[in-house]
């Protein structure tokens, strides 16, 4: 099975990627821990997203971005056998919303793909961005730069459509998989931490405004 989970690693047709890797003894680091941390202490999700005191704010963004991307890459590539061109031909959130694609290289204009394509191609992007050091940069005493904001909004906001595409079209797999408890936290987390730093237009978040948000809201 380990050659078997390798093979999927390094197989670019499946949308699961070599994780993006903290380095040991940087500030980042240790925040990454600091967060982790609060999670398996099983705090309540609203306080764990909060900002630690005298942390920076960019910071506390560019660790949980790429969480979130580690975690939901994973996600959606445990599932990705159950999203194929033939059952999803269109990247879509239910009958009313509709996504397209556009990167300002290979697609200019917002184009219709299908949803394992478009995972594809946001799987890529958003690891373009992570590893890039003018926009995340990692070495100490470099600054972020002016539109790391609005590039982190992007992000999430597309990683938000990877949530509404699973939970709408994938529900009985993930309920299947016996994975519903762990996608639901991870929602959870990332909804919250959307929420508590305005990253996510509140329009983008309406096709899961009907889930069962006793915890949100």
């Amino acid at each position: 099975t380990m050659a078997l989970c390798l093979k999927q690693v390094f197989n670019k047709d499946k949308t699961f990627r070599p994780r993006k890797k903290f380095e040991p003894g940087t500030q980042r680091f240790e925040l990454y821990k600091k967060a982790q941390a609060s999670l398996k202490s099983g705090l309540d999700l609203k306080a764990v997203v909060q900002l630690p005191p005298g942390e920076s704010i960019n910071d506390w963004i560019a660790v949980h971005v790429v969480d979130f991307f580690n975690r939901i890459n994973l996600i959606y590539g445990t599932m990705s056998e159950y999203c194929t061109e033939k059952s999803c031909p269109i990247m879509s959130g239910g009958l009313k919303y509709e996504y397209r694609w556009q990167d300002d290289s290979k697609y200019k204009k917002p184009t219709k793909l299908s949803a394992p394509q478009y995972m594809c191609m946001l799987m890529d992007w958003i690891e373009m961005l992570i590893n890039n050091e003018a926009i995340f940069p990692t070495r100490i005493g470099v600054p972020f730069p002016k539109q790391f904001q609005q590039v982190c909004t992007k992000i999430l906001t597309r990683l938000f459509r990877v949530f509404v595409h699973v939970y709408i079209h994938h529900f009985d797999s993930i309920i299947n998989m016996g994975a519903e408890a762990h996608v639901n936290t991870c929602y959870k987390h990332f909804y919250y931490f959307i929420r508590e730093f305005s990253l996510v237009d509140h329009r983008e978040l309406e096709p899961l405004v009907r889930m069962p948000q006793g915890w949100g809201g």
